[in-house]
């Protein structure tokens, strides 16, 4: 008997050749295609996903293969569970990581138990660049074979049970590779370029974000971190730590930012030296390996980042304490924090500080 597989079909050349190969392998596939918000268009020159042009795409590319195709509003739970945290992430001083959120709380958490449940599903499949393995003695997600575009990342903070469910069928493959099965097999989409913006944004900044959503920003003062007051901020929501352009304040040497102060709504500035540290703290921690089982351990703060090596780490109660072999430029409080030992993703919680 075949085994059925859902696959999250976005209408992107990824999740479509993803199904094709999937198909060509002989499992019974079903395609779903989630709405989770009404954006259409970007405001810039780039493509966002999960517009209404993709779920017309992902119809042709369902019909094309002649597979099973679903397409679920989900806008309401996408509104809670990622476009609220986002919002409140913010507001709250942090940079947060809505795309690591939706794929935990929605695009493959949910889906996964949804596949299972409704659809009666072996397996969830997706067009992320991500391998899976054995180690442990238990399935483990690793990075994909294009470095480039490895997306493990992403899946730090989804639970441990979704994994086993979950099978990706272009982590051996290069996007170049991917690219030419969908061209050579004449799949509907193999032209279409890449979405790169976070989807309900458009092409928004953050800024211009919440102004879109008529929610004011509340200016404040830029203070050095000697304590001199500088000049005035936006509104802390247009900034992130270790970001430069865009202070508009004058000082002898290039300022940063070191620290967002909600409490105060003081934007800390100061010089380069000043975002060294050697350690950095991830709380609401997701063990997708079990920690006595991690060595030779890497953190990675934000997608495409260079692993750092650790020296060692400190477990307590709902956080983790990294120290780093070397210091490093501070990651920003709310991004993912990924785990790694080599290229197996050992887990990851949500960036507190970096002290």
């Amino acid at each position: 008997m075949e085994k059925r597989v859902v696959v999250g079909l976005s209408g992107g050349v990824d999740s479509s050749t993803a199904a094709y190969l999937l198909k060509e392998q002989g499992f019974e596939v079903i395609g779903v295609t989630l709405k989770l918000s009404d954006v259409d268009e970007c405001n810039i020159d780039k493509q966002v996903c999960c517009s209404t042009k993709d779920i017309l795409d992902a119809k042709k590319v369902a019909s094309f293969l002649g597979i099973q195709h679903y397409v679920i509003d989900w806008q309401d739970i996408f509104r809670e569970k990622v476009i609220q945290y986002f919002i409140e992430g913010y507001k709250a001083g942090l940079t947060p990581n809505p795309c690591s959120i939706c794929n935990r709380d929605v695009k493959t958490g949910l889906l996964a138990k949804f596949a299972k449940k409704v659809l009666k599903a072996d397996f969830l499949a997706t067009g992320h660049y991500i391998k899976t393995d054995v180690h442990f003695g238990q399935k483990v997600l690793k990075r994909g074979k294009d470095t480039q575009k490895d997306q493990s990342y992403f899946l730090a903070l989804v639970e441990r049970e979704v994994i086993d469910m979950l099978i990706f069928p272009l982590g051996d493959y290069t996007k170049e590779e991917v690219r030419s099965i969908a061209e050579k097999n004449k799949i509907p989409v193999s032209q279409k370029s890449e979405s790169f913006e976070i989807c309900f944004t458009a092409g928004k900044t953050p800024e211009e974000y919440f102004k879109s959503l008529n929610i004011p920003l509340k200016e404040g003062k830029i203070v050095h971190i000697s304590g001199k007051v500088l000049g005035r901020h936006k509104g802390l929501e247009a900034y992130t730590v270790g970001q430069r352009k865009g202070l508009s304040v004058s000082w002898k040497e290039p300022l940063y930012v070191i620290e967002k102060n909600p409490e105060n709504n003081l934007l800390i500035v100061g010089e380069k030296d000043y975002l060294l540290t050697d350690k950095v703290v991830a709380k609401d921690f997701n063990f997708l390996v079990p920690i006595e089982k991690w060595e030779n351990v890497s953190v990675q703060g934000r997608y495409k980042q260079k692993p750092v090596e650790i020296e060692s780490f400190d477990y307590k109660e709902d956080s983790i304490t990294f120290y780093f072999k070397e210091k490093q430029y501070k990651f920003a409080p709310g991004q993912i924090l990924a785990v790694y030992q080599n290229d197996i993703l050992l887990g990851g919680g949500i960036i507190e500080r970096s002290i």
